[in-house]
């Protein structure tokens, strides 16, 4: 951008100057380097072709740019900083609550039911909340009937049809009723227990580790019980 060899160059009079202290074994120029080498070079330039006022202006605005943006990704680094502790903090009393997330599977615990909710954008006739096992095999059919719109909660005992209880584990639930003139399938909200939090890295959202569920972004919480 701006010609170095007229620091280490002579002038017109067949002089020498020798380079700034501080600018030697640093491959990085701060503000006032720069303005030294700056200064150094008019005093070293050709007298039959002295530097254009333009282009000092244009070195002089690249390095200001340059500059700046340095300064403002210390600041987006620093608020990254501070948006991670933030969540850290938002996350962290979550361990050992439980939480509703969007999953279309839910946990069933040795002395506790698997719990969850439909999410109903409108009102349904036949309600029908069906469970799965890990093997892909319908244990249970529940039938809730006619409901309005809204969130409606459900818990399975662990039952299935014949009264067996059946083992701890994750089962996989679904829900359809018939709304609007056609049987429709409803999302699901899976209830479950946080046991840890692992932070985000790189700005991203902490994760939560959820009892049967696995791992899942903080964002993917509907609702904290």
């Amino acid at each position: 951008m701006f010609d170095l060899s007229a620091l280490s160059g002579g002038n017109g009079a067949g002089g020498s100057t020798q380079q700034p202290k501080d600018a030697q074994g640093n491959s990085e120029l701060g503000q006032d380097q720069f303005l030294k080498l700056m200064i150094t070079q008019f005093q070293n330039q050709d007298p039959f072709q002295p530097m254009e006022s333009g282009e000092f202006l244009g070195q002089l605005a690249h390095f200001t740019t340059a500059n700046g943006i340095g300064e403002l990704q210390k600041s987006f680094d620093k608020f990254a900083g501070h948006m991670m502790t933030d969540q850290a903090l938002r996350a962290a009393p979550l361990v050992g609550r439980d939480v509703l997330v969007e999953s279309g599977h839910g946990y069933l615990g040795e002395d506790q039911p698997l719990k969850g909710a439909v999410k109903l954008p409108s009102s349904v006739e036949q309600l029908t909340l069906k469970i799965h096992n890990s093997s892909g095999e319908l244990v249970r059919e529940i039938p809730m009937g006619q409901q309005s719109a809204g969130q409606l909660e459900f818990s399975w005992d662990g039952k299935n049809a014949s009264g067996q209880q059946l083992p701890a584990g994750t089962y996989k639930v679904s829900a359809e009723g018939y709304s609007e003139g056609k049987t429709t399938g409803f999302d699901i909200l899976a209830s479950a227990r946080v046991t840890s939090v692992s932070l985000g890295q790189n700005g991203e959202s902490p994760t939560l580790n959820l009892q049967g569920l696995g791992e899942m972004k903080l964002s993917a919480v509907r609702h904290i019980q």
